[in-house]
C-alpha cells in the first residue's frame, strides 16, 4: 500500500533549514554504541554527511512505495550486509533510527509525538529492508 509522506518531507526541510542537522545526528548517533563510532573512524564525513542527506529523502520515497529508488536502497543495502563494504549488524539499526528521531525532536520546532511517529514508518521500511538483506 502506497503511503504520502508530505508531512515527513516538511519535516525533513525543517530540520536540514536550521544548520547542522546531519552532524547532530552523527553526534547522537555515535554516543549510542560504543561499536558505532569505530565504524566511522575511516569515513570522510562531509561524503557521509551528503551520503546521508540523500538516503533519508530515498528512505521515504522507498516508503512511499516509489520503485524509482529501489535499486539505489538495494545498492545501499548490500553495502552495509555482512558481505558489503560497510557492514552494519543489524541491531545497530535501532540506534540509527532512535538517533535521528532525538534529532527530529530538536530541529523540527513543528515536531510532536505525531510527527515523530510518522517518522518512524517512514524511516521502517528502508531499515527493515535493510536487515533483511544483512
Amino acid at each position: 500500500m502506497d503511503q504520502n509522506y508530505s508531512d515527513v518531507l516538511s519535516s525533513y526541510g525543517r530540520c536540514l533549514l536550521k544548520r547542522g542537522f546531519i552532524e547532530r545526528f552523527y553526534e547522537l548517533f555515535m554516543a549510542s554504541d560504543d561499536s558505532i563510532r569505530a565504524l566511522f573512524a575511516r569515513t570522510d564525513m562531509s561524503k557521509q554527511t551528503l551520503a546521508l542527506r540523500r538516503g533519508i529523502s530515498t528512505a521515504i520515497s522507498f516508503a512511499e512505495g516509489s520503485g524509482i529508488v529501489r535499486g539505489t536502497i538495494d545498492e545501499m543495502a548490500l553495502v552495509h550486509s555482512r558481505k558489503g563494504r560497510v557492514p552494519i549488524q543489524p541491531h545497530l539499526y535501532r540506534h540509527w533510527l532512535e538517533s535521528i528521531l532525538k534529532a527530529v525532536r530538536e530541529y523540527d520546532p513543528a515536531a510532536n509525538a505525531k510527527l515523530i511517529a510518522r517518522w518512524q514508518q517512514a524511516l521502517k521500511p528502508a531499515v527493515d529492508h535493510f536487515i533483511d538483506m544483512y
